[in-house]
């Protein structure tokens, strides 16, 4: 470092009543940040909730369709009231 810049950072640390080297540490975690935590990849395993193995390719309509019904009775509060026929299989 510059010795002119290193006596102006001394003098900056000494006016914030830091030593140099908590100044300096303080400069490198602003310019750094805190490190991102890494996501636990064990949160994208166990999802599911049912007792069967599901087969979402095949039965991805009746699996959403099925999920915006609960999610619909949950809202409205409407409990388990019998859809239009023909609308489920």
């Amino acid at each position: 470092m510059d010795p002119r810049l290193q006596r102006r950072a001394q003098a900056k640390a000494a006016e914030l009543g830091l030593s140099f080297a908590e100044y300096v540490r303080r400069l490198v975690m602003h310019d750094l940040g805190d490190p991102r935590p890494r996501a636990d990849i064990s949160l994208l395993f166990d999802l599911g909730a049912s007792d069967e193995p599901t087969d979402i390719a095949r039965d991805k309509d009746q699996l959403v369709g099925e999920a915006v019904w609960r999610e619909y009775q949950r809202k409205t509060g409407k409990g388990r009231q019998a859809r239009r026929s023909g609308s489920r299989r």
